[in-house]
């Protein structure tokens, strides 16, 4: 277990570019080997099951509901089985309870602070487009999902079918929206901020292309796949702040560059790295208010951050390991020994 008050960590010297950035507000960002002309790929719209659900006439509703339907066919009845729970074959019983939902008094204002909240929603297609066309360009054989939004009564954050993923706009009203705070636990209600919908979609969609490629089961198996798809995450999603690509709040970012040597060096300490050990491997990767095995004071989910900086320093000692190689590679003592990774 790490103990924070005992550790003696050196801070690098900010690089050259960065102080240069604070000193002037300008910026050098290092443009990644990866960076691709985006101008070049479609716009990608969501389609907007939220907005027009919301804006049926419950007065009317048997009709609206065959609307949705049709327009909605490859997701619509996705959406009834997985969110309402029932059998999308009756249409009467859907119209009943979409009618209950938006004619009741307690949803009521949730669903008008998103049609509000997502009046406009042409920031997230921009996000969106990047993604996809960075994912279009290295991984062109991968079926991109067409993008929706839908609301669930609080209910599900994350609808994906084989033709399209969906998006809970209600799971993202804000950290410190009220209804969150009876709902979920602050730590999970910290990543449920619009500016973490595009983010979730894509490292979700990644999840499911990019499998687990191991069977070995072990911690760093489990670090380094992870730390793969939060790479190509950074890759797809070059103007998105690495907290928000991983979930975490800037102090908590902060935190474990601060304390990363540390953190490795207690992994490794404790004999936890090539544990099999499931609950302890999901005490390093799950979503928790911090991660047990390390401290306190760490941010859940470091065991995942630290596999990204190995990934990362792998990919910068191996610069000609193409993205498509790097999903593809399995045999993490490899890339961990080829990592040069010393914090």
């Amino acid at each position: 277990m790490l103990s924070m008050s005992s550790l003696s960590i050196k801070k690098n010297l900010l690089p050259l570019c960065v102080t240069l950035a604070l000193l002037a507000a300008g910026g050098c960002k290092q443009k990644s080997r990866f960076a691709i002309d985006t101008d070049r790929y479609p716009h990608v719209a969501f389609q907007r099951l939220d907005r027009d659900m919301l804006s049926l006439d419950t007065a009317r509703m048997a009709s609206g509901v065959r609307t949705l339907y049709h327009a909605y066919p490859d997701f619509f009845p996705a959406y009834v089985a997985n969110v309402l729970g029932m059998n999308a074959a009756d249409t009467a019983q859907v119209a009943d309870a979409i009618r209950a939902f938006l004619t009741d008094s307690t949803f009521a204002p949730f669903n008008r602070d998103v049609l509000q909240h997502y009046a406009s929603v042409n920031d997230l297609e921009k996000t969106l487009t990047t993604a996809y066309a960075y994912l279009h360009h290295y991984f062109p054989n991968i079926a991109l999902p067409k993008p929706c939004l839908f609301v669930s009564g609080f209910n599900l954050s994350i609808l994906m079918t084989d033709s399209v993923t969906g998006m809970g706009t209600d799971m993202y009203l804000g950290t410190d929206y009220p209804a969150y705070a009876n709902l979920t636990y602050h730590y999970l209600a910290a990543n449920m901020n619009r500016a973490n919908l595009v983010p979730d979609m894509v490292s979700a969609l990644l999840f499911r292309t990019f499998r687990m490629d191991s069977d070995r089961g072990r911690l760093i198996d489990h670090m380094l796949y992870r730390g793969k798809v939060m790479y190509l995450l950074s890759v797809c999603l070059p103007d998105v702040p690495h907290e928000v690509l991983i979930g975490y709040t800037p102090e908590q970012l902060d935190w474990c560059r601060q304390y990363e040597r540390a953190m490795w060096a207690a992994v490794i300490d404790q004999k936890h790295l090539f544990s099999s050990d499931v609950f302890l491997i999901r005490k390093y990767v799950n979503d928790a208010p911090f991660t047990a095995p390390l401290s306190q004071d760490a941010p859940g989910r470091a065991g995942t951050w630290l596999g990204w900086q190995i990934v990362r320093s792998y990919m910068e000692q191996n610069p000609a390991v193409t993205l498509p190689e790097l999903m593809r590679t399995n045999d993490y003592d490899l890339l961990l020994e080829q990592s040069g990774y010393r914090p």
